[in-house]
């Protein structure tokens, strides 16, 4: 098998004019090693990567970068951020400022998920049309690991337990409880008890807007910093709310793809 027909069985989804790119700038590696060559002929043994090289292109802020290569990249949106635009938001999002970073290569990112603008966390974006719909696939199956951890106020009566309820939208975008809603379900974890306060961790369920503020809210333990569902005024002027954990198959290699963020350090 040549290199070039290795790189087309590894990237189905990358064209013919993206393999040229990607030999004449020596960013395909075998072995460990740039080569320009696509009809060389490769053995068993040998290894095939593509290398991420764009021209001085630095990591936008504030965002942080924990992974990145040739078909997505993963990394933490700050509370306060939105992830994609909305009528009076369109340019700072976390999906303009990755644009900016991935176009000095080349490149341009798909949306897979969305996290709140209050809350933080990671996300992974993909490169290409193909890897968003397999990512998304993924999602939809609940196949995707997604762990939050959150400050809340108020003490569950258990250590670890499910909150179950039916969400609706309404025209304002609110989300609540409602008998015909979509079904939602949340999984939790006591990991500190305080006297006022208790961290969470969190796992989802069902992957529904708002579901964890909401049901959180509704069991008597909003987030801290959540004034829209019921939070006091005092203490955090921010949403105590991080995904921290996300796990998938990674939509090429096949391989189990693991990534985790500690919570910020400014909750209080």
């Amino acid at each position: 098998m040549t290199l070039l027909e290795r790189l087309r069985a590894r990237y189905p989804e990358a064209s013919g004019r993206s393999f040229k790119q990607w030999l004449a700038a020596g960013r395909v590696e075998v072995n460990g090693r740039p080569c320009r060559d696509g009809r060389l002929v490769l053995g068993s043994a040998d290894t095939v990567a593509i290398a991420v090289r764009r021209p001085a292109a630095r990591f936008p802020a504030p965002l942080t970068l924990i992974h990145e290569d040739e078909t997505l990249l993963v990394f933490v949106k700050p509370s306060g951020l939105l992830t994609i635009a909305t009528e009076r938001e369109r340019e700072r999002t976390a999906y303009r400022l990755i644009w900016d970073y991935l176009a000095a290569g080349g490149e341009r990112p798909f949306i897979v998920h969305r996290l709140d603008r209050e809350t933080s966390g990671l996300l992974v974006v993909a490169k290409s049309e193909a890897v968003k719909r397999q990512l998304q696939a993924q999602f939809e199956a609940r196949q995707v690991e997604r762990v939050y951890v959150a400050l809340v106020e108020g003490r569950p009566p258990r250590e670890e337990g499910s909150l179950g309820s039916r969400l609706v939208e309404d025209r304002s975008l609110r989300v609540r409880s409602a008998d015909r809603g979509r079904i939602a379900i949340t999984h939790y974890r006591v990991l500190e008890r305080g006297r006022e306060r208790t961290r969470l961790e969190l796992r989802l369920g069902t992957g529904r807007r708002h579901q964890i503020r909401v049901q959180l809210a509704e069991a008597g333990c909003p987030i801290v910093g959540d004034r829209a569902h019921g939070a006091a005024r005092r203490g955090s002027a921010r949403l105590c709310l991080h995904a921290t954990r996300l796990a998938f198959v990674h939509p090429v290699t096949g391989a189990a793809a693991v990534f985790e963020s500690a919570p910020p350090t400014d909750w209080v």
